[in-house]
């Protein structure tokens, strides 16, 4: 057995024992076909107030410029679909994302885990962990290292989980044995088009992030704009609509990482208990969640906004 194989296969068996979903292994160079695709969004302003997508144009292409010699990018899923929602329907809606311990905090320490393995197990090998908050096009990589295609509504979609999972990358000098893309199964469905809320998928794969709830209800720190007044259905953070309607997620299974679980509070809040909600209840509820990241004033505004 080859060396690259010897090694593909240690890795992969140690990003499920760390409880990763799936495990792909693409090969570092430039995205070819995401340069021009990056490029038309970002002229056509659909990032939004998010000028930070602008920056390091060439690093999100190319992770050579990222990682200095890598070879291999290693994309990594995880779960995390919870077993129980919300309690009272009339109230405000969480991504389900959201719902326990801030996932840059979760996948970090498994990041850092995987490569402490690969540095005993293989050797001397540099590398660097990404989750979502670097310029990485973590769907694209997973896309290119076989772990599923990207949807309609431009998540990534597989056929056993469906798409409620976070998405990571490790970036090593290693050679590792690569795996194939797998094909697009939307087929005519037009399920997420139909259903999104603010008509924010503007034609099929194209979603303009400057008209997504998620976008208003998290990265937009002004006002939400007035004519989108009651076309939010209820969320206050974030949105599933696109994720609850698409066939695939039929398949999406409970997590099982309990670093997930929400806060014993959170699902059982009624509509007048998020109206109400003061500084001291978002502290305690939201303590180490990606809530966090709209502040207080953040849900407040968005609360209000729902009334």
């Amino acid at each position: 057995m080859s060396s690259k194989i010897k090694h593909t296969q240690l890795i992969k068996t140690e990003a499920k024992r760390l409880g990763f979903l799936t495990c792909g292994i693409s090969q570092a160079g430039f995205l070819e076909a995401e340069a021009p695709r990056l490029e038309r969004w970002l002229k056509k302003q659909m990032h939004g107030e998010m000028h930070y997508m602008e920056n390091h144009f060439d690093k999100r292409l190319d992770p050579t410029k990222l990682v200095e010699g890598s070879k291999s990018v290693i994309s990594l899923l995880l779960n995390y679909y919870p077993n129980e929602s919300q309690k009272d329907a009339q109230a405000p809606k969480i991504s389900k994302y959201a719902y326990g311990t801030d996932y840059h905090f979760v996948i970090k320490d498994k990041l850092k885990d995987l490569l402490n393995f690969i540095h005993e197990e293989i050797g001397e090998v540099h590398g660097r962990a990404f989750v979502d908050s670097a310029p990485v096009l973590d769907k694209a990589w997973a896309t290119k290292s076989g772990l599923g295609w990207i949807g309609k509504n431009s998540n990534l979609l597989t056929q056993q989980v469906g798409s409620f999972y976070f998405i990571a990358e490790l970036i090593v000098d290693l050679e590792l044995e690569y795996d194939l893309p797998t094909t697009d199964h939307c087929g005519t469905c037009t399920k997420c088009i139909d259903a999104c809320p603010t008509q924010a998928i503007t034609e099929p794969y194209v979603v303009d992030g400057s008209k997504c709830i998620s976008y208003f209800t998290i990265e937009l720190k002004d006002n939400i704009p007035s004519e989108f007044k009651g076309q939010f259905d209820n969320w206050m953070f974030g949105c599933d609509v696109c994720q609850d309607v698409c066939p695939w997620n039929r398949f999406s299974k409970a997590h099982s990482e309990p670093l997930f679980n929400p806060h014993p509070e959170l699902l059982s809040m009624t509509k007048q208990d998020w109206e109400e909600i003061t500084q001291d209840v978002f502290s305690k509820i939201f303590k180490k969640s990606a809530v966090k990241r709209t502040k207080f004033s953040g849900l407040k505004r968005n609360i209000d906004f729902l009334k």
